[in-house]
């Protein structure tokens, strides 16, 4: 590892140390610092766009996100935030995004579908939002709560006939 990289490394980590302790300007300096010495570096631009986000600072945050993501288009987290970020001002852009973060790390997949079911139902779109909470909440029932209450008895898992009952 180079000097360069080494020391962009030591400013990441302080960032995120400062980030964790509730230090959002400090976290901040560091990120900015990783910067000045890695301006490809994803974690800082990510971690900018957090900081404005929890900041209410939109612009910011959507900017700092949209640096990470030329970098790394498939960045998840950074595709999850502007998501959630755009939901109620371009919720059709939010809902693009989180398709694309759904196809590119299927682990975000329940987290990103259920908010991606909650735009869609916003919007009316009710029979897309079935499908998503349907999705969701066969990948982990106990997100049933989560999904809108007139979403809830079509998206419930069925019980398996051992669940049902017997007679025996």
């Amino acid at each position: 590892m180079t000097r360069k990289a080494q020391q962009a490394n030591e400013y990441l980590q302080a960032g995120i140390r400062k980030q964790e302790g509730h230090d959002p300007n400090g976290a901040a300096q560091s990120y900015t610092r990783v910067l000045e010495l890695d301006p490809h570096n994803t974690f800082a631009w990510y971690n900018l766009g957090v900081i404005a986000q929890q900041e209410g600072r939109t612009a910011d945050a959507r900017a700092a996100y949209d640096k990470a993501l030329k970098i790394d288009p498939k960045f998840t987290s950074a595709l999850y935030n502007e998501a959630i970020l755009l939901r109620r001002s371009e919720p059709d852009q939010a809902i693009g995004i989180l398709k694309r973060a759904i196809a590119a790390n299927p682990k975000v997949d329940t987290a990103a579908r259920l908010q991606l079911g909650l735009i869609l139902a916003d919007g009316a779109r009710d029979d897309e939002a079935e499908d998503q909470f349907r999705r969701v909440v066969a990948a982990s029932p106990a997100l049933l709560s989560s999904v809108p209450e007139r979403f809830r008895d079509s998206v419930s898992p069925s019980p398996t006939s051992s669940q049902a009952g017997s007679t025996r």
